[in-house]
C-alpha cells in the first residue's frame, strides 16, 4: 500500500555507517508513493556517494554547504517549504546536537531551523555515545520542542558492540513516517468530499466543462482520509489515480453528481464541496453529432441544481464546507457564497496567473466563517489540504461542542 502517496520527503544524511542504509530508505520511501529529496552532509558523504542516493531518488542530491548557485534565489528556504516533512536518517550524535543548538552551519541544519514542516530524527551511533548524558539531554530537548525520534534499536554494532544505538531499519522508518500524517482529527467521522469537473453534454462528442483537475479535492479526500475519517469521495471526470482506502464514486455531468451527493449526504458529518460543478447546461442534448455550417450557433443554457446549498439546506445535514474559486474580489464574493448559502465555512482561492488555482499543482487560499478567517500561503495541494483539514475539524469540533446541552 502506498501510504506515502504525493508527500515530499526530504531525507537528511549525516556522517553515520548506517548511512549505507539510506540507499534502501529512498527506494521504500519512492515504493510508498513519495516524492524524495536528499541533502547530504559532509560527514554523510565519507559514507555513501552522491551519485548513488541520485540514482535511487531520480533527483540531484543537494550535499553543498549553501551552494552559491542555489542560495541565489534562497535556496535552502525553498526545500524547507517543499518538503511535507523532514527525516534525518542516520541522525548522528554531532548532528543532534547542532540541531538541538539550532546551528545553521551546514545546508541540512539550516532546513531544519527554516522549517515548519514535521521534522523527525533516526539516531544512529555507538551505544556508549548513545547513552552520553550530553546525548540523551539533547534528543529530550528536541522531543520537547516537538522533533520526532524514531529509535533507536538495540542489537549488534558495526564496532563490534552490542547495545542501543542502531538506526531503525528502512521499512520500519517508513511505517514512522507515515504515521506523521495521520492526525486522527477526523477520527470516526463520515466524510463526503465532491472534486473536479462536471462535463455537460451538447452532442456525442462535445460537451461543457472546466478546467478544474480535481487536484485539490482528491488532496483534501486523501487528507481526510490520514486524518481518521471514513471518506466518501464523489469524482468528476478527472486524470487522476483514485486515492486509496476511501470508497470513489465516479459521476460526468452535474445531474449525476447531485444526485450521488444528495444519496450520501445524509450520512455525513462533513460534506466538502471542491467540485467545479458547471453553473450551465445545454437545455437540449443532440442525439448526433453537430455539423459545423458557416452560420453563428446559438446554445441555449439551463441552470444546474446547487449541490452546495442543497446540502446545507438538509435538515440534521452535514458540516457543510464549500469553496470559491474567483477572479476578483475574492473575499467579497466568498463572504456572499458563505452567507446566501447557509455554509458553515468556505474556501476561497483566486485563479489564473501565479495564484494557483485549476491546472496547477499548488495553491493559495483563504477560509472563511462566521466571525474568523485564516489565510493560507501558495503551497502544494497535498500540504494545502492538511491544513485546510486541520481547520475544519477545528471548526467542526467547535461548533458541535457548542451545540451540546
Amino acid at each position: 500500500m502506498q501510504t506515502l502517496t504525493n508527500k515530499r520527503i526530504l531525507l537528511g544524511v549525516s556522517g553515520s555507517i548506517a548511512a549505507y542504509k539510506s540507499a534502501e530508505l529512498v527506494r521504500l520511501l519512492r515504493a510508498a508513493g513519495a516524492e524524495v529529496q536528499v541533502v547530504l552532509t559532509r560527514g554523510g558523504a565519507e559514507f555513501i556517494t552522491p551519485l548513488t542516493l541520485q540514482a535511487l531518488s531520480g533527483r540531484p542530491v543537494h550535499y553543498r554547504h549553501l551552494d552559491p548557485e542555489t542560495e541565489a534565489a534562497m535556496g535552502h528556504i525553498e526545500l524547507a517549504r517543499w518538503a511535507d516533512a523532514i527525516l534525518v536518517a542516520p541522525a548522528s550524535a554531532d548532528f543532534l546536537a547542532r540541531l538541538a543548538q539550532g546551528r545553521a552551519d551546514d545546508l541540512l541544519a539550516s532546513i531544519c531551523l527554516a522549517s515548519e514542516t514535521p521534522l523527525a530524527v533516526a539516531p544512529a551511533m555507538n551505544q556508549r555515545m548513545w547513552s552520553q548524558p550530553a546525548t540523551r539531554a539533547n534528543v529530550e530537548l528536541l522531543r520537547r520542542r516537538g522533533v520526532r525520534v524514531f529509535g533507536p534499536a538495540s542489537g549488534e554494532q558495526a564496532c563490534g558492540e552490542v547495545g542501543e544505538g542502531r538506526m531503525l531499519e528502512p521499512a520500519e522508518l517508513v511505517a514512522c513516517l507515515g504515521g506523521l500524517f495521520e492526525s486522527g482529527v477526523l477520527q470516526g467521522l463520515q466524510v463526503l468530499v465532491s472534486a473536479g469537473p462536471t462535463r455537460e453534454p451538447i452532442d456525442p462528442v462535445r460537451f461543457l466543462s472546466n478546467r478544474s483537475s480535481g487536484r485539490m479535492g482528491y488532496a483534501l479526500a486523501r487528507a481526510a482520509v490520514e486524518a481518521g475519517a471514513a471518506v466518501t469521495l464523489v469524482s468528476g471526470p478527472v486524470a487522476l489515480a483514485a486515492p486509496q482506502r476511501l470508497r470513489l464514486v465516479q459521476v460526468e455531468t452535474a445531474a449525476e453528481m447531485y444526485e450521488a451527493v444528495m444519496a450520501a449526504a445524509p450520512e455525513a458529518d462533513l460534506y466538502i464541496g471542491a467540485a467545479a460543478v458547471a453553473d450551465y447546461r445545454p437545455r437540449r442534448r443532440l442525439l448526433d453529432k453537430l455539423k459545423k455550417t458557416a452560420t453563428p450557433l446559438t446554445l441555449e443554457l439551463e441552470p444546474t441544481a446547487d449541490i452546495l446549498a442543497a446540502v446545507a439546506a438538509l435538515e440534521d445535514g452535514p458540516f457543510t464546507v464549500g469553496f470559491a474559486a474567483e477572479t476578483t474580489n475574492v473575499e467579497d464574493y466568498a463572504r456572499a457564497k458563505l452567507r446566501d448559502k447557509s455554509l458553515d465555512l468556505v474556501v476561497a482561492n483566486r485563479v489564473g496567473g501565479a495564484a494557483g488555482g485549476f491546472e496547477a499543482e499548488n495553491n493559495a487560499a483563504v477560509a472563511l466563517w462566521a466571525g474568523g478567517r485564516k489565510a493560507f500561503p501558495l503551497q502544494s495541494k497535498d500540504k494545502l489540504a492538511r491544513e485546510l483539514i486541520r481547520l475544519i475539524a477545528e471548526r467542526y469540533h467547535a461548533q458541535d461542542t457548542a451545540q451540546d446541552p
